[in-house]
């Protein structure tokens, strides 16, 4: 495994962890679709939350959530949609990106934007 992918999921999992502090329940993480992937699916409340984790080592030049662009956010509104279709889920949906920034020493600072798109 290489150390992007590696950071990539200490990231993801420090973003499961941060979502459960703030009470979400997790419904599923890295859901694959031939459309594309959702990082973690979770019911904020009343809500169904598809959030995008990006993950980037301190010093990056732009913040992570710049990696989301609108071709990125299109196959994860499909997946959604994909989702929604198999699970039957009527619950209204947000869109979430989760920016999570590593330290050399491991220590991982996130920053939860809902809403992002």
């Amino acid at each position: 495994m290489t150390d992007k992918k590696i950071i990539g999921n200490m990231g993801e999992i420090a973003a499961a962890r941060h979502l459960r502090e703030k009470g979400y329940a997790i419904l599923s993480a890295n859901y694959q679709t031939k459309l594309g992937e959702i990082d973690i699916v979770a019911r904020d409340g009343d809500k169904l939350c598809f959030i995008e984790v990006k993950t980037r080592s301190t010093g990056a030049m732009l913040p992570p959530a710049a990696a989301v662009d609108s071709a990125k956010r299109a196959n994860i509104k499909k997946a959604a949609a994909a989702y929604i279709a198999r699970t039957g889920l009527k619950e209204e949906r947000r869109f979430d990106i989760i920016e999570v920034i590593a330290d050399g020493n491991g220590v991982m600072s996130v920053n939860h934007i809902e809403n992002a798109f």
